[in-house]
């Protein structure tokens, strides 16, 4: 840990990184994504306001939850510039997640049934396999995953 005071303002990358526990290379990515935001001195290197190392932690339990850093930038937006994460924010951003979350908890639900129910039959053929594909239905639909999208199991069942 570096020397600096646990009140400092602001906070060089290295001091960032060794608070936060985040390797600088990742903090110079978020910055780049416009997750988090620094000021450059007359030197140009870098100072992050204090309030970022709450900024990395939410984004680090973010990632840790399986949320992409899209949808956390999305969620970044709302924060002013400079503000640390409040409970309130913490609490909308927990609104958001659970919707992506139980979306996510779902996909891999279907995906997991759907894979059940093929791991005995071992044809792995899509055109002709009755039990994912009856008659080649899915190639008129076009290209793409059509059943692990549709929210339904097997072809012709709800």
């Amino acid at each position: 840990m570096s020397g600096v005071p646990w009140n400092a303002k602001e906070l060089t990358i290295g001091e960032l990184a060794d608070r936060s526990g985040v390797p600088a290379s990742a903090l110079r990515f978020y910055e780049r994504q416009g997750l988090i935001h620094s000021r450059r001195t007359e030197g140009n290197q870098r100072r992050f306001h204090r309030s970022t190392l709450r900024v990395v932690a939410f984004i680090r339990a973010s990632q840790n939850v399986g949320i992409p850093l899209s949808v956390i930038g999305e969620v970044l937006a709302i924060l002013p510039e400079g503000a640390a994460p409040t409970e309130q924010f913490w609490g909308r951003a927990s609104d958001c997640w659970s919707e992506e979350l139980n979306a996510r908890i779902e996909r891999l639900e279907r995906m997991r049934d759907l894979f059940t129910e093929c791991i005995g039959c071992g044809c792995l053929s899509f055109e002709q396999c009755a039990l994912v594909n009856p008659q080649d239905r899915l190639g008129e639909k076009g290209s793409g995953p059509h059943r692990l999208n549709s929210g339904k199991g097997s072809l012709g069942r709800s």
